[in-house]
């Protein structure tokens, strides 16, 4: 049955990979609970670094930018970095 796997589709061979500093935003907002304090959310989380177009940032630095107080959804947070950190591309490293 393996042969039948391997055979019945393309292969897709991926490229070198190029590692890429800080973690996705899900993958942070995911853990925390939420309505959750903007004050609640830098103290649990503040020192992660997440990804943004620019680069690396620490989340921190990123809600401390935003006029937002309370997040009562984690779309409610992801929408405030965003707001923050733009939308785009992550850089790779070279």
């Amino acid at each position: 049955m393996a042969e039948e796997d391997e055979e019945s589709g393309p292969v897709v061979e991926l490229g070198e990979s190029e590692p890429v500093e800080g973690a996705p935003l899900a993958r942070i907002t995911s853990r925390l609970h939420y309505g959750i304090p903007k004050s609640d959310a830098i103290r649990r989380e503040g020192d992660s670094v997440i990804r943004t177009p620019d680069g690396p940032r620490e989340l921190a630095d990123v809600l401390e930018a935003s006029e937002e107080t309370y997040f009562p959804r984690e779309q409610d947070l992801t929408n405030a970095v965003r707001a923050v950190i733009g939308t785009g591309p992550v850089p790779t490293e070279e």
